[in-house]
């Protein structure tokens, strides 16, 4: 349902994202959340140049995607975006790929916080944990 999804970023397919069979390719679909992630923290009010800028990364620990239908060159996709599980150290985001009305892919990604010179762990700053708050 993609009135789940607080953010809906919308990409088009290009040549070079598809393979031999004139889809999508597997891979292409992680600049499809990544592109999504970061246009979701600017409508949040966290550009990424402003998280890196406090001295943080936001570091992706896990990835899992759930192909349901193909994309082709030139398609138009909208990649929803979600707050999940927010934990002390991590959260994780949802997405839903649709062309259309159709679902096209299901994804989630972890990320964990880390210092952006020194490269180690740190504690979720207030504001992620208060995206997933009602308001």
């Amino acid at each position: 349902d993609p009135d789940a999804y607080a953010f809906c970023h919308r990409v088009r397919v290009r040549f070079a994202e598809t393979d031999a069979m004139g889809v999508v390719h597997h891979a292409a679909y992680l600049p499809y959340l990544e592109s999504a992630r970061v246009e979701w923290l600017r409508a949040v009010g966290r550009p990424y140049t402003a998280v890196r800028a406090d001295g943080l990364d936001l570091a992706v620990i896990e990835v899992a995607v759930r192909y349901v239908a193909a994309l082709r060159f030139d398609d138009e996709a909208d990649v929803h975006v979600g707050l999940g599980r927010v934990g002390p150290a991590a959260f994780a985001l949802h997405y839903l790929v649709r062309r259309g009305d159709e679902a096209v892919a299901t994804a989630r990604t972890r990320h964990a916080l880390l210092g952006a010179g020194d490269g180690r762990p740190r504690r979720l700053p207030g504001w992620i944990a208060a995206l997933g708050r009602p308001r």
